[in-house]
């Protein structure tokens, strides 16, 4: 499968985002926890460069809980500040104010010695589609400040949040970025719904899941499917997950793009466990 999306409408928010970095003092970036890496958008390291870092592990919860250790010691030791959260129920936001400002620490030091007191910390939050922004926005704000939808693309513009006296947020649209040089990186934002399930092939992407979940997470697969003992190919299990779970077309025919869709939806909800897509290297 080949993977690629980048709507006109990233080009101008990155434009956005270009010209407001001068304003910035933190780039507070949401990653989602199952793909820290591929969903890690290297354009986002380049428009923060010389910038107090945060790195939030968003839907840490649906995450290997192991490999989200491994992550957060990987970001610790690249020199970002790191704070993993599951913004959905509010999980692990009362520690992120701490990080912004633990992180602009020396910035707040500087500004006190110039006699500057009570400016609040500028904090852009970025990522690419679907990482949780807006949730994670709202929860940390503690009210409903942007839309939110588990579809990519739901923020449009920049939007200022003051959160407190501290802390002003500006939200920013999800961004991908113009070309994945490792076609892995686009099949797991596809898995967890960072690109447009329109222009994908759900079935085709259903295999490639269950694949990776036979060899990684085989236990979880069986368990939430009722596998038989004997080994099945991916296609075989598609089958056997459209038989239990009736997916049938008129005229009896088996329906595997239904299927496909269960699973992937089971997947992306933490249904079929815990699970994580990559560790650091």
């Amino acid at each position: 499968m080949h993977f690629q999306w980048y709507p006109g409408h990233m080009t101008k928010a990155k434009r956005m985002m270009q010209e407001n970095i001068k304003l910035i003092d933190i780039v507070v970036e949401l990653l989602d926890a199952r793909v820290p890496r591929s969903s890690k958008n290297p354009d986002i390291d380049q428009l923060a460069n010389n910038k107090f870092r945060l790195v939030i592990l968003n839907k840490a919860d649906l995450a290997d809980e192991e490999a989200t250790r491994q992550w957060e010691n990987y970001y610790k030791e690249k020199g970002f500040f790191v704070v993993k959260v599951n913004a959905q129920k509010g999980q692990g936001i009362k520690n992120v104010k701490g990080a912004i400002m633990e992180a602009c620490r020396e910035k707040m030091e500087r500004d006190r010695k110039r006699g500057i007191m009570n400016r609040p910390i500028r904090a852009m939050v970025a990522g690419i589609p679907n990482v949780g922004k807006s949730t994670f926005i709202n929860s940390f704000a503690g009210k409903a400040c942007t839309k939110t939808g588990n579809k990519p693309g739901v923020t449009k513009g920049k939007q200022w949040i003051k959160i407190n006296k501290d802390v002003e947020l500006l939200d920013t649209p999800g961004i991908l970025w113009p070309k994945f040089e490792d076609q892995t990186v686009g099949l797991h934002l596809a898995f967890i719904g960072s690109i447009k399930d329109e222009i994908i092939q759900v079935e085709e992407l259903s295999l490639n899941l269950i694949k990776f979940l036979k060899e990684t997470y085989p236990a979880q697969l069986k368990e939430r499917y009722s596998l038989p003992e004997e080994e099945l190919t991916p296609e075989q299990t598609l089958s056997h997950i459209a038989e239990v779970r009736f997916c049938k077309k008129q005229g009896g025919e088996v329906d595997f793009e239904k299927a496909a869709a269960i699973v992937m939806e089971d997947f992306r909800s933490g249904k079929i466990g815990r699970i994580t897509l990559e560790l650091p290297e």
